[in-house]
This record gives C-alpha cells, sequence and structure tokens, in this order.
C-alpha cells in the first residue's frame, strides 16, 4: 500500500533557529516552509520535518543518515564548518572519525545542535 509513497523523515528540536542555520547553512538543505510547528526541507526529493518540541532528550542511536559518493570528501568539508565527529570506543575509527563496517561500508557519525545522531555512509564498490 505505501511503496509507491514518497516517505518524510521527522527529527524534533528544542531550538528551530539553531536547526534552521544548521540544516539550511551548514548542510546545504532547502528549506521549503516554516511555521511554528515545524522547518521543512527538502533533499534530494525526501522531505525531512524538524518538529518543534519543548523538550527532548537525544536517542543514543542514529536517527538521520545520508549516503554519500565520497565520505571522506563530505567528513572534511563538514569539519570545515566545524562539525565534530564522533568517536565510539567499541568501533575501529581512523582519525577523521570513519569506521569501515564488516561489510566494508564507510560510517561516520556527527550531531546537529539538538543532540540528534546523524550519520554519513559510503557504500562499497
Amino acid at each position: 500500500m505505501l511503496n509507491q509513497a514518497i516517505i518524510k523523515a521527522f527529527i524534533p528540536t528544542i531550538n528551530p533557529s539553531l536547526s534552521k542555520k544548521f540544516y539550511q547553512e551548514i548542510l546545504g538543505l532547502n528549506l521549503i516552509s516554516e511555521d511554528d510547528y515545524a522547518l521543512e526541507f527538502e533533499a534530494n526529493g525526501t522531505k525531512l520535518r524538524i518538529t518543534t518540541v519543548e523538550s527532548y532528550d537525544p536517542y543514543p542511536f542514529t536517527v538521520l543518515g545520508w549516503n554519500v559518493s565520497d565520505i571522506e570528501t563530505v567528513v572534511h568539508s563538514l569539519k570545515r564548518n566545524d562539525i565534530v565527529f564522533e568517536t565510539f570506543d567499541s568501533l575501529n575509527q581512523n582519525a577523521a572519525g570513519i569506521w569501515i563496517s564488516p561489510s566494508k561500508a564507510k560510517v561516520a557519525w556527527f550531531k546537529d545542535p539538538n543532540g540528534n545522531l546523524l550519520s554519513l555512509t559510503q557504500m562499497p564498490h
């Protein structure tokens, strides 16, 4: 029934102005609507709705991610915009914070201004 419908992703924010700057200016997503309840962005055909909430405890796992073709370039570009990449004691990450998974996918994690854990993934060729 929903296999032909387009997915819309939702994540929370307690600070819409910080989220707007982060997703629009740093990540480069296109803001398509804004009201007292949410910001909505378009990202390569997928809608991302960032819903304003009064309080929020971020989850300790990834809530949103992007597949990229060259993770090293994207990581270095985001670092130039003061994005800090997460490191995890249980993973063998390189100096840039990139982990090579058992499937050979390369993955790196960073947080948005609300502490939502985001990821970049470069799938193996």
